[in-house]
């Protein structure tokens, strides 16, 4: 076991959206950040970068740019010594040993997972950047599979999408992803017609619960207008490699099943004997403080924050609030220790192409200028202006040219040299 040789300091573990923000209000004071990745995902953008919009490389910061005053150290941290102040993190090379002054815990949250029968063998995730990418290679090979099928029953199944959770990521991503299908099309002659089925599965009784009636009802409108088959107060009962069955006893072919029914806390908080409430979350009081841990903190995905502005609910997990938590966080770390406090400034969500919704203070906006002040505000949230400017670039030039539909599952998976030379033998010259 190496231990680190640097003098306590402020130790932020998890590079997500709270983390990061953390980190880089700290300023000079400095920090130092452990995360299993160099990169800040900007989660908003997510449904973009699955559909082809933005380039995926610009919905994620590069941490050592956002936080140019702190050290960062790749690796996930496995243990906690609360009494002496330690954090043991694995490397990849090493068990490395951190002692701190004061301890941020941001670890985020991962895709919650039910115990539904075929779920984690034939479902999609849909929570990280490999995820996104992955699924658009995925429903472009389906059209690929769709092209070449010989019966009517195979290129049904092959152009039937299933999403279960109706939320902000499953609507998003579902609106999304439609239309990348819809502009793929034109490239396959034998596909034009065909109809698609779009499903929109969620245990609610209406989708987009967290935002106001109406506009959850225009949103509704909206995609069943595109042909959305929207499922309300319905459950997904099983999964199979080319199928799903739904609680209303009807049982759809489809080669994909997006899951983004919610998310939870870390499990890997428990491992460090953090009080947890009864859903995971660490529990932290007003000033977010961990409660009975010394000099601990933690805010965002992974921790039960009260607001005092909405007293006796908790915030919840979204990039809005883990900013404002955050910058509540940094001024407390700097001894100016006040309670967190924090009006929502409302909910947006996009819906395809030139269509969203926002409630800003209450007023409801919906149509074209909803998906303006969407877009507008999830790049005003973005931090650096050269992501800002990449992003605008990419809005731009797909303005003007067509969705590349170029399927790349091997992105990220290279052949292997033995498998190359393997290849090429047949070739070499004699």
């Amino acid at each position: 076991m190496a231990a680190h040789s640097d003098p306590a300091g402020t130790v932020v573990l998890g590079g997500g959206f709270a983390g990061a923000y953390v980190a880089r209000m700290l300023g000079r004071r400095g920090a130092t950040i452990v995360s299993p990745e160099n990169f800040m995902l900007f989660t908003p953008m997510l449904p973009e970068a699955a559909s082809g919009t933005l380039e995926p490389r610009h919905t994620v910061v590069p941490l050592r740019m956002m936080c140019p005053h702190a050290k960062l150290l790749l690796g996930r941290v496995v243990g906690l010594d609360a009494e002496r102040q330690r954090v043991r993190v694995e490397t990849e090379e090493e068990l490395v040993t951190l002692s701190y002054a004061q301890l941020v815990v941001a670890l985020g949250a991962i895709s919650r997972a039910l115990p539904i029968p075929g779920l984690a063998e034939h479902a999609l995730p849909f929570k990280s950047l490999a995820d996104a990418i992955h699924l658009r290679n995925h429903v472009l090979r389906r059209l690929e599979a769709a092209a070449g099928a010989t019966s009517e029953g195979h290129r049904r199944r092959e152009l039937t999408f299933v999403f279960v959770g109706a939320g902000y990521a499953g609507v998003e991503a579902l609106a999304e992803l439609a239309d990348l299908v819809r502009d793929a099309l034109r490239f396959y002659p034998s596909l034009r017609h065909e109809p698609q089925h779009w499903v929109l599965v969620d245990a609610a009784p209406k989708i987009l619960p967290e935002v106001p009636t109406r506009l959850g009802e225009y949103a509704a409108r909206q995609l069943a207008r595109r042909g959305v088959d929207i499922r309300v107060s319905t459950t997904l009962n099983a999964a199979e490699p080319h199928a799903v069955t739904l609680s209303d006893g009807s049982r759809i072919l489809t080669s994909t099943l997006v899951w983004t029914a919610g998310v939870q806390a870390n499990p890997l908080l428990a491992q460090l004997g953090l009080p947890l409430d009864e859903r995971g979350r660490v529990r932290v009081d007003a000033t977010l403080r961990i409660e009975g841990v010394q000099n601990a903190w933690s805010l965002g995905d992974c921790a039960r924050v009260p607001n005092e502005a909405t007293p006796g609910r908790f915030d919840p997990p979204t990039s809005q609030h883990a900013l404002r938590q955050a910058r509540r966080l940094a001024k407390n770390l700097r001894g100016d220790a006040r309670p967190y406090r924090y009006r929502t400034l409302g909910e947006v969500a996009t819906l395809g192409r030139h269509r969203g919704i926002a409630n800003v203070f209450g007023l409801p906006i919906r149509g074209f200028l909803g998906w303006w002040i969407t877009r507008t505000y999830h790049l005003y949230q973005l931090p650096l202006l050269s992501r800002k400017l990449r992003v605008v670039a990419d809005w731009t030039t797909s303005l003007f040219f067509r969705r590349d539909i170029a399927e790349l599952s091997m992105l990220g998976h290279p052949q292997r040299l033995i498998d190359t030379v393997t290849e090429s033998d047949g070739d070499s010259p004699s």
